[in-house]
């Protein structure tokens, strides 16, 4: 990480919800010329568009981390209350719907988790959330996009005129996985974390690529309590194994290969924790 944007750390959370906030990965060129203004995301500025190309021409992405809430507010939206409906994209259409799709050209971001939550149908009882993890402990990166959007209310050289919002992409289920649930979280393999982060890196056809569905094994998957399924829960004991269940290790899933509500641990030296 070559920047790092958090002035205040976030506190664990176990059971984010839309409009929470959360840790974003991205590689972004730092505008000497105007620092505090995000040129280029309102295109009907041209004065802000030109910027946006002078910076990327003359300077260098550099990784940062930042704090962003999660539900994507496109630069074009009216007000904020959209992010509330935007707050996954699914893979197969990111890359043509009007509201992601400049962000897929060139604002892309990873998501750092833990974790995540998914609901299995059970016939004849309540749907049961499932937890599902990297089998190892280590983190998740799932594929996502992030916008700013300008209030048209604040001077736009003042930090608060910028709103960073991101959004989950979601692909396909297969396997054991798409037992539980149909959708999942993508998952981007370190490998590719590069190649999707590159701002310069505009080839549609090549990022859609980096979201084929993952292959199997790797995750980790076990029944936890319903009280996840309120937001004024929290804590890590909505985390926890119920009725004896054990965790049951996924051949479905790949931890190291390409390819919701949300809860968040502890943040780590390297910025993860964040889960989804």
């Amino acid at each position: 990480m070559q920047r790092d944007k958090v002035s205040e750390p976030l506190k664990p959370d176990y059971n984010v919800a839309p409009t929470k906030a959360v840790y974003a990965v991205l590689d972004r060129v730092e505008s000497a010329a105007a620092p505090s203004s995000p040129g280029g995301v309102d295109s009907r500025d041209d004065a802000a568009r030109e910027l946006a190309r002078a910076s990327l021409a003359d300077g260098r992405a550099e990784r940062e981390l930042r704090v962003v809430r999660w539900g994507l507010v496109p630069f074009w939206a009216k007000d904020v209350k959209i992010g509330s409906r935007m707050i996954n994209a699914r893979a197969e259409t990111v890359a043509e719907k009007p509201a992601f799709r400049r962000a897929f050209a060139k604002r892309r971001c990873l998501l750092p988790a833990d974790g995540y939550y998914e609901w299995q149908s059970i016939p004849g009882v309540a749907k049961q959330p499932m937890y599902i993890s990297r089998a190892d402990g280590r983190s998740l990166a799932f594929a996502g996009l992030y916008e700013l959007w300008r209030d048209p209310a604040v001077d736009r050289n003042d930090e608060d005129a910028w709103l960073w919002t991101a959004t989950v992409i979601t692909t396909s289920a297969s396997d054991e996985l798409g037992m539980i649930h149909d959708r999942m979280p993508m998952i981007i393999d370190p490998a590719s974390w590069s190649d999707w982060l590159d701002p310069a890196n505009n080839d549609v056809a090549d990022l859609v690529a980096l979201l084929s569905p993952a292959a199997a094994n790797g995750l980790a998957t076990y029944p936890v309590s319903t009280a996840v399924n309120s937001v004024r829960n929290n804590g890590p004991q909505l985390i926890e194994p119920i009725g004896g269940g054990a965790v049951a290790p996924l051949a479905g899933i790949g931890a190291d290969t390409r390819g919701t509500r949300t809860s968040a641990g502890d943040r780590g030296d390297d910025g993860t924790g964040v889960l989804f």
